[in-house]
């Protein structure tokens, strides 16, 4: 059976942002959300530089006379691409020096997906509601976790909980790696900017999970986020794998559809 990804999306303002940094894009093959960072419309240009650069791969993907091991060695290498972009434009316009975007994107190869991540930006699997963090948070405070001088609930009401360690910012300071996991049908993923885990829990974002699903679910966490003043850009995937329909139709969101 041929596997393809199923995916509803949404992207919001939240309550207190004038532009959305946000972008993403879903496809059969391949789903993506980048986070932007940076004054003077510099969050929205790194983050649709990120999620068009993905989109480009998309026809060499679905190309069938492409190899697997050609295929994971373009995915693993486009950060620097996307880094190297980000470094031109920022050349060609000084307003937007510093700015930066997280980048976690999942591509579904056969029966296994290839997770790509730097930055903040998680990808989760969802089980009947239980939520397993698959990607690893670039921060200041997730090494402060790791090294045991902060817990869990110290690092998500700390005020720097979004300190980055890892970001394509054009300086190629980035050292990306990719995950696989073995998926089946029916398997779900949640991709998510940090405007979603920064104001919800995983236990508040899992109970949700357990009531709600496609796009109700998106819907109730976008509603929980702004009970709690939403003050960034939300946007959340949530993909299942599914039979393919041989759909190879490619929608950007956010900052990408601008």
């Amino acid at each position: 059976m041929t596997l393809a990804f199923k995916t509803f999306a949404i992207s919001d303002l939240g309550l207190q942002r004038e532009g959305n940094e946000d972008a993403a894009l879903f496809s059969s093959k391949l789903v993506a959300v980048a986070d932007g960072m940076g004054g003077h419309a510099g969050g929205e240009v790194a983050s649709s530089i990120a999620i068009k650069a993905l989109a480009d791969l998309i026809p060499v993907f679905n190309d069938s006379k492409v190899d697997a091991d050609s295929k994971e060695d373009l995915f693993l290498n486009i950060p620097f691409e996307i880094d190297s972009q980000i470094s031109e434009k920022s050349k060609e316009n000084p307003e937007l020096s510093g700015m930066g975007t997280t980048l976690t994107a999942i591509y579904l190869d056969e029966n296994t997906i290839e997770l790509l991540h730097i930055g903040d930006s998680r990808c989760y699997s969802v089980t009947n509601g239980k939520l397993q963090q698959l990607s690893y948070d670039h921060t200041v405070m997730q090494e402060l976790l790791d090294q045991g001088r902060l817990s869990a609930d110290e690092v998500f009401n700390h005020p720097q909980r979004s300190l980055l360690t890892q970001a394509l910012m054009g300086d190629s300071g980035i050292d990306p790696i990719l995950l696989v996991h073995e998926v089946k049908l029916g398997d779900k993923f949640l991709l998510c900017s940090d405007g979603l885990t920064g104001y919800l829990s995983d236990l508040e974002i899992s109970k949700l999970a357990k009531k709600y699903d496609d796009q109700e679910l998106l819907d109730h966490l976008l509603e929980a986020t702004k009970a709690k003043g939403a003050p960034d850009n939300v946007t959340v995937l949530l993909v299942e794998v599914v039979s393919a329909d041989h759909s190879t139709s490619v929608t950007l969101i956010g900052a990408a559809n601008e």
